[in-house]
């Protein structure tokens, strides 16, 4: 993937992650740049980066970029001809993997936003794997979803606990089997 790809794909990531919807403009991110980091790059210079006509970034660019988007600096460089992404092991590699996993889901989803909104939540989180090995913990621990959703859930006055519980019987049913 060339750095202007990667740059693309990136204001796309950020425009999800926002709640836009889309990707950020190239001028949404050079104002998110100047009202968040302090410091920016014009649109042109991002223009050029994005289309190859600058195929390097200046240090600086590179840093402040990389922490706008939150990646390690070293990512802003077109990668080696042949280079495999899967082939990297490194458990931060795998949580972006993961994270970019869970904003895809989040996107198949957005007639359901408590769905797609918790699943963006999830990503966003700094630790999602970690996030998920809980929920794995939870399901397994028998009654602990229930006490759960009624502490975290409680039915409100006037309605009873049985539609609540017909509802999560019947997940649970579907996930035991």
């Amino acid at each position: 993937m060339t750095l202007g790809e990667k740059i693309r794909y990136m204001r796309e990531i950020e425009g999800t992650l926002r709640g836009l919807g889309r990707e950020m403009t190239q001028l949404e991110v050079v104002r998110a740049l100047k009202k968040e980091l302090g410091r920016s790059i014009s649109q042109s210079y991002l223009c050029q980066i994005e289309s190859g006509r600058r195929p390097h970034l200046t240090n600086t660019t590179r840093l402040l970029l990389a922490r706008f988007f939150k990646v390690h600096p070293g990512y802003l460089v077109d990668d080696p001809e042949g280079y495999h992404p899967e082939l990297i092991s490194d458990l931060r590699a795998l949580e972006d993997r993961l994270d970019l996993w869970l904003i895809d889901g989040a996107e198949r989803f957005t007639q359901d936003p408590e769905l797609c909104e918790s699943l963006l939540t999830l990503a966003r989180y700094g630790d999602s794997r970690k996030c998920l090995l809980l929920l794995h913990g939870i399901l397994e621990t028998p009654g602990l979803v229930d006490r759960l959703s009624e502490v975290l859930n409680p039915v409100p006055a006037g309605k009873t606990a049985n539609s609540h519980s017909l509802r999560d019987s019947s997940i649970r049913r579907r996930h035991d089997q």
